[in-house]
């Protein structure tokens, strides 16, 4: 059984045949309890990438992949939902081929039932501030999410405190600027699959010019296992290879399809954790280069606080590429945002050393996080927490 006013977890039916998995962190802080602290739910990226597997054991959750205590970890600050989505990720499955999402406009409807029926069992999150963070592609879902969560708000069908918006993201919330000229036009003649095969064909390039630089952190090299390409490796292939096999590595999956699986104990015979990552990257292919630029700015005029937080280290999501699609931004607030200087914050592991920048006005804020590459909790644990506390105004 889940532990009382410790951790629960479940499965929601959001559609005929598809089924989404859940698990619930209380926040577990010494200074204050969880209905004095928000809840924040966890998106991976991939898509594919589990929240409750590479997430909550790798990055943010109280115990690590040894199953050893976390000293930095999220739950120390808020109550933390981590949800395996799209359909298909993690532990949430598909009972047929043609029930998996094909498009951010599905991701976000599917989670809506999902939040529906949380906040609608868990009435003592009602009041509580939440918010949404994500990474990588998970920003991308995020901000439909966040969108879509604000409308349900407003006509009373979800019942919630939404409180902001948080993404590391990538794939198109603005500009594939890393990419040649030709993923640009493919991107606007809206030929998104075409876009989506020459964004491939670019990170080939990028290895092959590197010496195999790792697209997370451009201070490492990708493991040599994963720069063998062959001429028949599809587009498609060498994208999962990239993007969806880091986050389930050997150790990871034994550890979510062996005691994490026993424990849960609702994990259905014929599903397997991460079994359907491969089918949920390509059923959304088409949808990757699509940009959702215009939701951040429909974000900012509703009100929602968003904010965008990017590692140093990164190059698939550049801090480059992240400040092109943010100036693309209709928002009224853009040109004094613009103007704005840095702030510097002090790592919290290294009191005088800047660990950070940031800067905010109104309802929109950028972090820039320093010797950090595309996994920002893993590589900085303390300076991610501490963005969490001032995102979610502990601090």
């Amino acid at each position: 059984n889940p532990l009382a006013g410790k951790e629960t977890w479940g499965y929601v039916q959001v559609r005929d045949g598809a089924h989404m998995f859940w698990w619930l962190y209380y926040a577990d802080s010494e200074t204050a309890g969880y209905k004095d602290l928000p809840l924040v739910m966890w998106l991976q990226g991939g898509p594919g990438g589990s929240g409750s597997g590479f997430g909550n054991f790798e990055e943010i959750g109280p115990l690590d992949k040894d199953q050893q205590p976390r000293k930095t970890n999220w739950v120390q600050a808020a109550s933390v939902l981590f949800v395996d989505n799209p359909v298909g990720t993690g532990f949430s499955y598909t009972d047929r081929p043609d029930a998996y999402a094909t498009n951010v406009a599905m991701v976000a409807s599917d989670m809506l039932v999902l939040l529906q029926h949380f906040f609608s069992e868990r009435k003592e999150f009602e009041t509580l501030p939440f918010y949404i963070f994500s990474e990588s592609y998970g920003g991308k879902m995020a901000a439909a999410i966040s969108l879509e969560l604000t409308k349900a708000i407003a006509k009373g069908t979800v019942k919630c405190n939404f409180a902001g918006v948080s993404l590391l993201d990538d794939y198109g919330l603005g500009e594939v600027n890393s990419a040649a000229e030709a993923v640009k036009q493919a991107v606007e003649q809206q030929q998104f699959q075409k876009a989506t095969e020459l964004w491939s064909v670019t990170e080939t390039v990028v290895e092959q010019n590197t010496n195999g630089v790792n697209f997370y952190n451009i201070l490492t090299q990708e493991p040599d296992e994963q720069l063998t390409t062959s001429a028949g490796d599809s587009f498609l292939s060498l994208l999962t290879r990239r993007h969806i096999r880091p986050l389930h590595g050997q150790s990871l999956s034994e550890l979510m399809n062996g005691p994490v699986r026993k424990k849960l104990g609702i994990i259905p015979q014929n599903v397997t954790w991460g079994g359907q990552a491969e089918d949920v990257f390509s059923n959304m292919a088409g949808d990757f280069m699509r940009p959702v630029v215009d939701v951040v700015d429909q974000l900012l005029s509703a009100g929602v606080n968003v904010t965008v937080y990017n590692g140093q280290l990164d190059l698939i999501v550049d801090t480059m590429g992240q400040e092109l699609w943010v100036k693309k931004l209709k928002w009224a607030g853009l040109s004094t945002f613009n103007k704005l200087r840095w702030t510097a914050l002090d790592d919290p592991a290294s009191p005088g050393v800047t660990g950070a920048f940031f800067k905010t006005y109104k309802n929109f804020a950028f972090y820039w996080i320093l010797k950090a590459g595309h996994m920002i909790p893993s590589d900085q644990g303390p300076m991610a927490l501490q963005m969490l506390k001032m995102v979610t105004q502990q601090v």
